[in-house]
């Protein structure tokens, strides 16, 4: 019985790009001989996973798993950033760090524990994608698969030190309420 063979190839593809026109391949490669060769798609939508949790994921991607229930989305930042900025309805707030002296959250091991089922994957959301780092190392050292949600809600500042023109959940059109 020949076993299969699974090569990660990767493939830097945007988000929603026409796979047939997108070579799987470089030129160079042959697949190996024997077995069945299968091999496995990569896109930008997710990185490589970093030290210490399972990487980072695209507001799209983060939006898709959270609304087809793969994922619980969590909103780390302040009651103050989510009342002021707008928030993503649905999501679980709990912050990471506590308006105003953005000590942290002594009781954020317990409020994960007891709201995020323990085979639910989570994904992380800031202003940024500063604190969901750090969010998602924790939840991992607590035995979750945690991604960051890269951009965060409200993305880069700009060259006015504007944030929401550079990217973020918002920037991209997910949904958000303000309010």
């Amino acid at each position: 019985m020949k076993s299969a063979l699974l090569i990660d190839v990767s493939i830097h593809a945007p988000f929603g790009a026409n796979l047939e026109e997108v070579t799987p391949f470089p030129n160079n490669f042959h697949p190996p001989e024997g077995g069945d060769f299968k091999p496995a798609l990569v896109f930008d939508e997710q990185l490589a996973a970093p030290a210490g949790y399972a990487g980072d994921v695209s507001p799209q991607l983060a939006c898709q798993w959270w609304q087809a229930e793969e994922a619980v989305l969590v909103d780390v930042r302040t009651d103050a950033e989510r009342a002021w900025v707008g928030f993503v309805p649905g999501a679980m707030a709990l912050a990471w760090k506590q308006w105003p002296d953005m000590a942290l959250n002594p009781h954020f091991d317990e409020g994960l524990q007891a709201t995020v089922p323990a085979d639910k994957k989570i994904v992380f959301l800031c202003r940024s994608g500063v604190r969901s780092v750090a969010a998602a190392r924790r939840a991992t050292e607590l035995g979750w698969v945690a991604y960051n949600i890269l951009e965060g809600f409200e993305g880069d500042a700009n060259e006015q030190t504007q944030r929401g023109h550079l990217g973020g959940w918002r920037f991209h059109g997910l949904p958000w309420c303000q309010g």
